[in-house]
């Protein structure tokens, strides 16, 4: 875990969207901004910072040389319902195609960013457009498919909704190892966003 750094701030950027463009996206795994992006989702994000496991793409968003947003992506969990019900794959067929699904594990809007109009939206739609060749050249394979979580308690989704993400339905609220059939931790909205228009073909969908 970074250490959490109170004294990361910039002066308050304003206006509308187009004032601050162009609007750079960098891929920082394994760079020397890697430390700048972890720092930012501790001290900013209300879960903090948790490193990933598994593939994963981390994306500092910058304009006007500072930095507005932080973005990141990982493997996605091997059992999630509503995902699974909206792609409408079989267990088997979920567990060989399941590297083509990507998960975004966080979304932070930076402080002094918050008040751009729309700019929430914008990146979202700007990351979905890339997504794919990160992947890709990272990797060496695609990925069709992007999910999220968001907490109904904390958030509306209004930035997911206006980018063209999808719900698709509420988790059980139950961790992989619960023994019972209890939620254990907060419900959460899944929302789903398809890359290519044919995705469920290319996730192993035959039917």
């Amino acid at each position: 875990r970074p250490p959490r750094r109170p004294d990361l701030c910039w002066d308050r950027l304003g206006g509308p969207l187009a004032a601050i463009r162009p609007v750079q996206f960098r891929e920082v795994r394994r760079t020397a901004e890697e430390p700048l992006f972890d720092s930012l989702i501790e001290t900013y994000h209300f879960l903090g910072y948790v490193r990933p496991v598994g593939e994963h793409v981390k994306l500092l968003i910058v304009a006007q040389g500072v930095p507005v947003a932080c973005m990141a992506f990982s493997s996605a969990p091997r059992h999630l319902g509503p995902r699974d019900r909206f792609i409408g794959w079989l267990p088997e067929v979920r567990r060989r195609n399941l590297h083509l699904v990507a998960y975004q594990t966080r979304f932070l809007i930076l402080p002094w960013a918050s008040g751009i109009p729309h700019l929430a939206s914008h990146l979202l739609g700007r990351a979905a457009r890339r997504i794919a060749a990160d992947w890709q050249q990272r990797y060496q394979h695609p990925v069709y498919l992007l999910e999220t979580f968001v907490d109904p308690a904390r958030h509306r989704a209004t930035s997911y909704r206006a980018a063209n993400w999808r719900y698709a339905g509420l988790t059980t609220g139950r961790g992989k190892n619960t023994p019972t059939h209890r939620p254990t931790r907060p419900v959460k909205a899944v929302w789903v966003y398809p890359l290519v228009a044919d995705f469920r073909q290319r996730l192993g969908v035959t039917a």
